[in-house]
């Protein structure tokens, strides 16, 4: 130890001791593409990438750029278009815009883009503002049986997690899926706007977006989407009679042209912030499942997400 600490000493008098921080470093600068307006959940993601990265000395810079709309099916060309080829760009993605372009039918989907990483997985869940008359998920239950039409529930993206959570939630209650009246917003910060303003009766999304509303009261949490509670005071939808169970897997893909050493780069990047303190920090503070996958079986994920994704759109009606 005291030698080591004599070598240190002797490389900062030197002028070597950036070297050494610097030798970690993976790339200089990351673009980080998010197709989606700030404060939703896939920018979090980014941010939370960029703050691990940065944390662990593998990344200099970040330059960001939201481009929301449709489930990401807005941004998905441009950054297929301006970013070819290019080996330092990273899109944030997930279930959200693999239900989108099939709703849509778009022309280009997440099979143009390079498969890097899947990083989380998440629960939703359902919340209506505090001065709501709701007080329980029963109570937003029988509401939507009785008239769905009547009850608003903002989310994501037409087709997206959210409108595919509310869909389930009245087929499970006797109704039809295309009775539902599903607000869609291009990022959370929207959604959450019209939901703390009474604009909507409810609301459903990622708990990491809705998390910072519940701890300060401003919103009502009634459920979760997943198969075990993400708060102890929170009852799953499956728990309390409605036999739903859907998470949100969120991860990035890189630009369509770069070659497999270029892909290798970056999936070596991921992984490296995935093994990160400051990583596992974040998937703690915001309640987020580590679902890292990279390689061929994240190709195998996807294809499978896809298949099972179309089949369930069929049946609700929404593709």
């Amino acid at each position: 130890m005291t030698q080591r600490r004599t070598l240190l000493a002797a490389a900062a008098a030197l002028g070597l001791a950036p070297r050494f921080a610097a030798a970690q470093q993976r790339f200089a600068s990351i673009y980080m593409f998010v197709p989606a307006g700030p404060g939703g959940g896939w920018d979090g993601l980014g941010r939370a990438i960029e703050q691990a990265a940065r944390a662990g000395g593998l990344v200099g810079t970040f330059q960001f750029e939201n481009v929301g709309g449709a489930g990401g099916t807005v941004g998905l060309p441009r950054f297929l278009a301006q970013r070819r080829g290019r080996a330092d760009a990273l899109m944030v993605s997930g279930s959200v815009m693999v239900g989108a372009t099939l709703t849509n039918k778009t022309p280009v989907t997440l099979q143009n883009t390079v498969p890097i990483a899947r990083m989380t997985s998440e629960a939703g869940v359902i919340i209506v503002p505090a001065n709501s008359p709701i007080q329980t998920i029963g109570q937003l239950a029988d509401a939507m049986k009785a008239n769905p039409r009547a009850v608003s529930v903002a989310g994501g993206s037409a087709g997206g997690t959210d409108h595919i959570i509310l869909g389930l939630m009245l087929q499970r209650l006797g109704r039809q899926a295309r009775e539902a009246s599903f607000v869609a917003f291009p990022g959370g910060g929207p959604a959450q706007a019209a939901i703390l303003g009474g604009q909507v009766t409810a609301g459903i999304s990622g708990w990491s977006e809705f998390s910072e509303q519940i701890k300060a009261g401003r919103v009502r949490a009634l459920a979760t989407t997943g198969e075990t509670r993400l708060d102890p005071a929170v009852p799953t939808l499956k728990e309390s009679g409605i036999d739903v169970v859907a998470v949100n897997w969120r991860g990035v893909f890189g630009a369509p042209g770069i070659n497999p050493t270029q892909r290798q780069a970056l999936v070596d990047l991921m992984t490296a912030i995935h093994a990160t303190d400051a990583w596992k920090r974040i998937l703690e503070d915001r309640g987020w499942e580590d679902a890292f996958l990279t390689g061929a079986p994240f190709e195998q994920f996807l294809e499978r997400d896809r298949a099972d994704m179309e089949s369930v759109l069929k049946d609700l009606g929404l593709a």
